[in-house]
């Protein structure tokens, strides 16, 4: 058992932890107050080989692993939680066609978004099926003039990236729209380019601003049998896809806590009050203890995470320890950045300071990609079912 990086990750570590010190930080304000997509990071990560670190080298990648692109998001969301999200978005959208695709979509998708020449973005949620999956009403049916194509009606929500991706990984009804059964859902890879395909409203956010946050729509959009993802009838496809973005999630709210945590300290040793520093008394150094505490605990639950999935174990059986790890992280980036505000007093409240945009930012962690609620209901039915167990 070695809890310590490899010389190769480390070297990662390493590198991204300066180009999120002199790319990022600097940039981070501008990018929550404007809104905008980031496209000079996007371009700073493209020529960094940041976009490829979850994608085999066979398909253009470095083949860093989950673990690796975990690494990275760690340092990239000290400052900025949606240029995080960009790197992100690398391997959500990705990890169904890493999963189960052909060789020929692996091929043909999986280059471009390592080379940063294209972008994709996931549709599984609806307006009324975020957390209950098999709620969502976006049909999918055979389509007559295409042996074993499909045609593709709905609306998908909430989507990252929604605007600046080229295509799309979307889940869709295959059978009985009231359907519950989960043989009911296949995946597809939908091309922005493609006719019938849209891009609606976008969303007004708390926190996130910089990358986008909107819906897809689907008007008979004609899909080939060759962009099917997996077997026809794969739900299990997008929760495999999910298990093993847990750590992923998880690396964005360390990295926030973490960078919540430093700035508040570093404001507190150089406040001073009562004729001390704020950092003199021992009630803010326990918080501060407590909080580096949950910090290295979040990043050990987060790492086995990340190793475990890179193992392909990210099935039913170890699920408790992704969802641990999601869990765990995003809740502690909530209660640091809340903490971070706290030392500030007033002036973590205000614009002038970093703290009042981690605090907006984290609350997003702890619901996207399964809320806290969901990952508690997991990490329970682990221990009801022995699959978490000591003895």
């Amino acid at each position: 058992m070695d809890f310590e990086l490899s010389e190769e990750l480390g070297a990662l570590q390493e590198s991204v932890r300066r180009i999120a010190q002199d790319k990022v930080r600097p940039r981070a304000r501008d990018i929550d107050k404007a809104g905008t997509y980031p496209h000079d990071l996007f371009e700073v990560f493209r020529d960094a080989g940041l976009l490829g670190l979850c994608i085999p080298s066979d398909y253009g990648g470095s083949g860093a692993g989950i673990l690796g692109l975990a690494v990275a998001i760690e340092e990239v969301a000290k400052y900025s939680n949606s240029a995080a999200l960009m790197l992100l978005l690398t391997r959500l959208p990705t990890g169904p066609v890493l999963i189960a695709g052909t060789e020929a979509q692996k091929q043909r998708y999986l280059p471009g978004i390592a080379a940063g020449t294209q972008r994709a973005a996931f549709g599984l949620s609806e307006s009324q099926a975020g957390s209950d999956v098999m709620g969502m009403r976006t049909r999918g049916v055979p389509d007559p003039g295409n042996d074993g194509g499909w045609v593709l009606n709905g609306t998908k929500c909430w989507m990252s990236g929604v605007r600046e991706a080229d295509w799309y990984t979307v889940f869709a009804k295959t059978s009985e729209p009231t359907s519950r059964a989960h043989d009911s859902i296949t995946a597809f890879i939908v091309e922005r380019a493609w006719d019938g395909v849209d891009v609606g409203r976008t969303d007004h956010k708390m926190g996130v601003r910089g990358v986008d946050t909107g819906e897809l729509v689907l008007t008979d959009v004609v899909v080939p049998a060759e962009n099917v993802i997996g077997e026809v009838g794969g739900f299990r496809l997008a929760m495999l896809g999910l298990n093993a973005m847990r750590p992923i999630v998880a690396a964005r709210g360390i990295g926030l806590a973490e960078g919540a945590l430093m700035y508040a300290t570093e404001y507190v040793q150089g406040r001073e009050a009562f004729g001390h520093t704020i950092a003199d008394f021992q009630g803010i150094q326990w918080e501060i203890a407590k909080c580096a505490v949950d910090i290295e605990a979040a990043r050990l639950l987060t790492y086995r995470a990340a190793v475990l999935a890179d193992q392909g174990k990210f099935t039913k059986e170890y699920v408790p320890f992704l969802s641990m790890a999601k869990y765990h992280a995003t809740e502690l980036a909530v209660r640091a950045s809340s903490l971070a505000v706290q030392l500030l007093g007033a002036a973590g409240y205000m614009e002038d300071h970093p703290t009042e945009q981690w605090y907006r930012d984290a609350k997003q962690l702890t619901i996207v990609e399964g809320t806290s609620q969901v990952q508690l209901g997991l990490i329970a039915r682990g221990v009801l079912d022995r699959d978490l167990w000591w003895d």
